[in-house]
């Protein structure tokens, strides 16, 4: 997959694309992305992906944008495994920001990208002030030669496939809707580095996990499943927060401890999916509560995992 950066792109030939900040890559993303390998391939094009960095909510109001789903590694990641060809990563700026929704259709679409066809979502709007929608889209279509459609939105069990639906679900620990939502377990992917090392003291060693989301759209206790150690998933019970008992910091971080896994992990790039929550953090009045209650935590992940190893899912 090439991932070209900045704008102005340099040309690349014509292509089939979409465009959306599919941050997770949920369900209805993932429909969008199918209908649109499905096009390139009948038209003989590329798939493309005209995605933003920062997120345009992000560079508008940083302190009231909702929480990442996936990091933008994690997004690329996504987007290569549904078999886009290219990714166009615009750097959203405030003159990116100001221009017109015919010269974003005119100079980036039709120009820099050469896009050929473009699907979009049935609420997608674009330039300045929101100003343009799937019908303005389908004319400048028209004029500067490229057809535009838009799709219908995908509901899971009634509900619509979206990010903040996501974010709702993770955020609740409701965390069976959000793989439904997004059609497998919710990841963070990171580097493991080095941290306190006050797990290993307490007899339950962990693996800090680098996190680059702005901020993360759950917090908790989970049951995990990590991948990138062994060929099967490893069982893990994790920690993501601010870990009050141990530190003021106010840092998040993610911590998991692998029961059945002994050795060096620092500097490989995991993948923690979070399977269930079960509770949420709390700050203990010393070590000795904390630790009977990692304890706990650990049996109840054994037993939520080895249930859904014995059950898997349809």
């Amino acid at each position: 997959m090439q991932v070209f950066r900045g704008a102005p792109f340099c040309p690349s030939g014509p292509c089939a694309l979409t465009i959306g900040n599919f941050d997770g890559l949920h369900r209805g993303h993932r429909a969008m992305l199918d209908r649109l390998t499905g096009e390139a391939r009948r038209l003989g094009l590329p798939a493309a992906v005209l995605t933003f960095e920062p997120h345009p909510r992000e560079f508008f109001a940083p302190d009231a944008a909702p929480a990442r789903l996936s990091s933008l590694r994690e997004k690329l990641e996504l987007l290569r495994e549904a078999g886009v060809d290219r990714v166009y990563l615009a750097h959203f700026s405030r003159h990116f920001a100001a221009l017109s929704a015919e010269d974003f259709a005119q100079d980036i679409v039709a120009g820099q990208i050469a896009a050929r066809y473009v699907l979009v979502g049935d609420d997608f709007r674009f330039g300045k002030g929101r100003a343009g929608d799937n019908a303005t889209l389908a004319e400048f279509g028209h004029r500067f030669g490229f057809l535009a459609e838009a799709m219908p939105e995908i509901a899971v069990d009634g509900q619509r496939a979206s990010s903040t639906a996501v974010r709702e679900a993770l955020a609740q620990g409701n965390l069976s809707l959000a793989e439904r939502l997004l059609g497998r377990p919710y990841r963070i992917s990171g580097r493991v580095v080095h941290g306190q090392k006050l797990g290993r003291q307490i007899g339950f060693p962990t693996a800090n996990i680098q996190v680059k989301h702005n901020r993360p759209p759950l917090a908790g206790i989970f049951v995990t499943a990590v991948h990138g150690i062994t060929d099967q998933p490893l069982l893990g019970a994790a920690s993501l927060g601010k870990r009050p008992t141990v530190t003021d910091s106010g840092q998040i971080a993610l911590e998991v401890h692998l029961p059945d896994f002994s050795g060096d992990l620092y500097g490989r790039h995991l993948q923690v999916d979070f399977l269930h929550k079960l509770r949420d953090e709390e700050k203990y009045d010393g070590l000795e509560p904390l630790i009977a209650q990692i304890r706990l935590d650990v049996e109840n992940a054994r037993a939520y995992y080895r249930e859904r190893i014995s059950h898997p899912r349809p």
